[in-house]
């Protein structure tokens, strides 16, 4: 097990915080206590055998401080035991990734060392074993008649859901976030980035982001490198994207297949590839009547498919056509603005006419973002309200939903000029100003904004502190009551739609702007510097979530490369290189374009299908673990049978 911070203070007791958590500050003395002893209480009795000490800030003038901060810590024998049941997976003595036992923990590589359980995997399972705390006889939240509770229900996702958990996170570790800042965006260097100490620190889910961020910007090189020569000899030839297009038909294909061998890879070395799926608990905000789980055999509450597709059908899905009638609508006042632009600058072309051209793709940029902004917290609000049970269920709606908008917004506008103006010229030039604005504005809610923002608060807290104890220096309250400050880390959603748009950007029609590329390599150098800084010292840190590949972003990806497939196709038959092998005949010209788009997606199709997903050694090794396991079930059984005769 790796140390955390060192806690020497006399409000606690000496042990090693991992997890703050934060009650509101008018709960009840009985619900603090009845919690506290549940957390406290030993497994076999129900309760999590977890340690917990309340840390008291110092009293202020401006503001009353919440006397209901708890620092949550383990016993290392205890972590060891929730290791095993959260299914951890460690390196064996043979150099496998296996299941981790308590009863062979002698046989894990570097059980005895230093390091076994990093701070993310005890946090984690910390978290599991806060989050599996059920209640037992209880009627109620003591001091809380009408917060009911029924014997298998979460304990903590019924205080969160009412409000009286406000948060619980898990604490910076501040010498191995001084350590993995230094070796990650602290030094500019053109190399990999840490994935393993990003692991280690975040845990694999986010490890995977930044790795896919890391792989799609190397991947996006050979792009550039072909678009830089081809902007500079052939711009003004507008009728030389042929090649550039087919060239971009084969990268989008065998990006993503390539993609799924290195997260095989990193997810197997990382102990994830065949990590079993824990059960899934409901979500804290999942509602309905009390019944019981044909699964677990455990109350709780059951709400009836039909009504949560009734819901989905005649609101959800009525609502999101609405929005995407209003962004049809916000499109065609774009092309109201772009004509009257166009016209002032064929009347008096000069400087500020020429500079005028740019003006409507600015405004329509920065609105996108604007509706793709409002769009997501209605898209949040109508998902919730759908009441879906699971956490997987939400995102994959929530994905769903936000996936359709956003490429109908983003992209609409240039399916329109590409394939009903034709006019490839108005193409380039949307396309660029949408790629940069969307960029520029990006960076500046996502790391700018965040940074100024969390700069005050940090400069509020430390003015605070110094004023309350003077040159003492109380490093652990400070940083808590710093954390607990921050904002919230709300996952890669956002993090995985922006590469999405901007995969969009360049696969879909990079050919008629092949800087295209040049910029997305730009952005994603900047994104890693400004995410890694954001994730050490503007969010809260998150919690550790094992992760086996990048989820539904896969799926999503590998529809827009189809959607480049047929794009591409489309742009090649307007060509005028194309047009000029069939000056007679255009239903000659679609037939062809139509057979090779066909042929090219039964190529991408059956190179799916031969480049296996998973490298071949990955398949041994697996192969291998699945035989060991069955022979030692084998032995275990017969062992058990020799014992039971006379």
């Amino acid at each position: 097990m790796q140390l955390g911070l060192s806690v020497s203070d006399s409000d606690v007791s000496s042990f090693t915080p991992l997890v703050v958590l934060e009650l509101a500050d008018d709960t009840k003395a009985e619900a603090i206590t009845w919690l506290l002893n549940r957390i406290r209480d030993k497994q076999q009795n129900g309760g999590a055998e977890l340690l917990v000490n309340q840390l008291l800030f110092p009293a202020q003038d401006d503001q009353k401080p919440n006397p209901n901060v708890f620092l949550v810590g383990s016993t290392l024998q205890r972590l060891l035991n929730g290791a095993e049941d959260v299914g951890l997976f460690k390196e064996f003595q043979d150099g496998t990734m296996r299941g981790f036992t308590y009863a062979n923990r002698e046989s894990f590589k570097d059980f005895n060392g230093e390091i076994f359980l990093s701070d993310a995997e005890c946090q984690y399972i910390i978290k599991h074993e806060l989050d599996t705390l059920r209640a037992k006889n209880e009627e109620h939240v003591p001091g809380y008649p009408k917060l009911k509770l029924y014997p298998g229900k979460s304990v903590v996702r019924r205080l969160q859901s009412k409000g009286v958990l406000i948060q619980y996170f898990p604490l910076h570790n501040k010498e191995d976030l001084k350590r993995l800042s230094f070796s990650w965006y602290k030094k500019f260097k053109l190399s990999f980035q840490p994935l393993d100490d990003i692991r280690h620190y975040f845990g694999e889910g986010l490890a995977l982001y930044f790795g896919f961020l890391e792989y799609f910007t190397f991947a996006l090189v050979p792009m550039a490198l072909i678009g830089i020569p081809y902007y500079l000899f052939d711009w003004e030839d507008y009728d030389k994207y042929v090649l550039f297009a087919v060239f971009n038909l084969v990268w989008s294909t065998v990006f993503l297949e390539v993609w799924k061998r290195c997260s095989a890879t990193l997810a197997y070395g990382w102990g994830t590839l065949s990590r079993k799926k824990a059960f899934e608990e409901p979500r804290a905000g999942f509602h309905g009547a009390l019944g019981f789980n044909p699964v677990t055999g455990r109350e709780e509450p059951v709400y009836p498919s039909s009504k949560r597709q009734l819901r989905i059908y005649l609101v959800s899905v009525p609502f999101v056509l609405l929005c995407l009638y209003l962004s049809f609508y916000v499109m065609m006042v774009y092309f109201d603005m772009e004509f009257w632009a166009i016209n002032i600058y064929n009347e008096n072309p000069d400087i500020a006419t020429s500079i005028l051209l740019f003006v409507p793709s600015i405004i329509y940029a920065v609105v996108i973002e604007i509706m793709n902004l409002l769009y997501r917290f209605a898209a949040e609000f109508l998902t919730d309200w759908e009441n879906h049970r699971l956490e997987s269920s939400f995102q994959n709606h929530l994905v769903l939903k936000v996936l359709v908008f956003n490429f109908v917004n983003c992209f609409a506008s240039l399916f329109y000029i590409a394939f009903v103006m034709q006019d490839m010229v108005l193409l380039r030039q949307s396309l660029a100003t949408l790629l940069i604005t969307s960029q520029i504005l990006n960076q500046v809610m996502e790391a700018f904004l965040p940074y100024w923002l969390q700069r005050r608060r940090n400069k509020k807290v430390h003015k605070r502190m110094r004023r309350l104890m003077g040159d003492k220096e109380l490093p652990l309250l400070g940083q808590v009551q710093l954390e607990t400050e921050m904002n919230t880390y709300l996952g890669t959603f956002d993090d995985y739609l922006e590469q999405f748009l901007l995969f969009g950007y360049v696969s879909l029609f990079s050919c008629v702007y092949p800087l295209a590329a040049v910029l997305v390599v730009l952005n994603n150098i900047t994104e890693v510097y400004s995410d890694a800084f954001k994730m050490c010292h503007v969010f809260k840190r998150p919690f550790s979530e094992p992760a086996t590949n990048i989820g539904v972003w896969q799926l999503a990806f590998e529809t827009m490369s189809i959607i480049a497939v047929v794009t591409n196709c489309a742009l090649i038959g307007l060509s005028p290189q194309m047009k000029a092998y069939f000056p007679e005949s255009d239903t000659q010209l679609i037939l062809i374009v139509v057979t090779i788009e066909h042929v090219l997606l039964a190529f991408k199709f059956i190179l799916a299908f031969v480049i296996p997903d998973v490298p071949k050694h990955i398949q041994v090794n697996l192969a291998k673990l699945e035989f060991d396991s069955l022979e030692a079930l084998k032995k275990r059984v017969s062992t058990h049978f020799l014992k039971k005769e006379p």
